[in-house]
């Protein structure tokens, strides 16, 4: 029998199977993009392109000195927004996987559960974060408090959406067959949903916090806007831009990127740790 003839792969094939490159790529290709990004915007491109001025769109440069100088400030208003953020993420998510094991173990029961709650997070946030204020307003006496209640509740809503929907889908959706070795096995239902349905579910859960932790932090500084206690970083964007002090609400909005893709990162290390034992 002839021998078949390999063909030699283009550079680009070799590329695109290669693992490790598409991986440095995936890295490289963004901190391009954001430093053409921002080397237009020192140069005054992006001013030229959009018709604007470098006082409602300051430099980089000059963002980046206001953050310096106030740095001791920023850093004051950035714990109560972590502080939210993180509370309202823990409790949604936790809530919102209980609600997705209630649909999975009652799926009658369970499935309005989830339509409620999908139905919570599909209003925008400008629209339910001064609801949530009326709400709380007889929790306590303490504006900081009901500011903070409503706040919470709010990112706790958005949070649990994510987490129940994917959750869901980790718990019901199993590999073909899998269910029904268990029965061939005699296993019980619970014996079923602990070492089936759970350990299936769990890379689900760190696809619906890929969503909700960068929403936890939007979703809080949205919700800052509306607030009764004047505090976070949300709210000095909102007095910043009142007061036209362009260049210090945009040090704030710098700010929040720092805060969002800080806390993607150590989740996806988190999870790259976690999973790698799972696997």
């Amino acid at each position: 029998m002839a021998q078949k003839i390999k063909r030699k792969q283009s550079l680009h094939q070799r590329m695109k199977n290669n693992q490790k490159f598409q991986a440095v790529m995936t890295v490289v290709l963004p901190l391009m993009f954001g430093v053409v990004l921002i080397g237009l915007w020192e140069g005054q491109v992006l001013h030229t392109w959009f018709h604007t001025d470098t006082f409602a769109l300051p430099l980089p440069s000059r963002i980046c000195t206001i953050f310096g100088d106030n740095f001791g400030k920023i850093m004051k208003n950035v714990k109560p927004t972590m502080t939210v953020a993180l509370i309202g993420l823990f409790i949604g998510s936790v809530f919102g996987y209980f609600i997705a094991v209630l649909a999975a173990l009652f799926p009658k029961l369970g499935k309005g559960g989830l339509s409620l709650i999908g139905a919570f997070a599909s209003i925008p946030v400008v629209a339910l974060a001064p609801v949530m204020n009326n709400w709380t307003k007889d929790i306590s006496s303490d504006a900081s408090i009901r500011s903070m209640v409503a706040k919470i509740v709010v990112v706790t809503l958005i949070s649990a959406a994510n987490m129940s929907l994917n959750a869901y889908r980790g718990l019901t959706e199993l590999k073909p067959y899998a269910e029904d070795l268990m029965a061939t096995y005699a296993a019980k239902k619970l014996k079923t949903f602990t070492k089936l349905r759970l350990p299936n579910s769990v890379p689900y859960i760190f696809v619906a916090l890929r969503v909700s932790v960068p929403a936890s932090i939007m979703t809080t500084i949205v919700s800052e806007y509306f607030a009764e206690y004047i505090t976070g970083v949300g709210r000095q964007i909102r007095e910043c831009i009142v007061l036209a002090q362009y260049a210090t609400a945009w040090a704030y909005i710098f700010m929040a990127c720092i805060l969002g893709i800080v806390m993607y990162v150590v989740l996806m290390i988190t999870q790259s740790i976690l999973l790698r034992r799972y696997h």
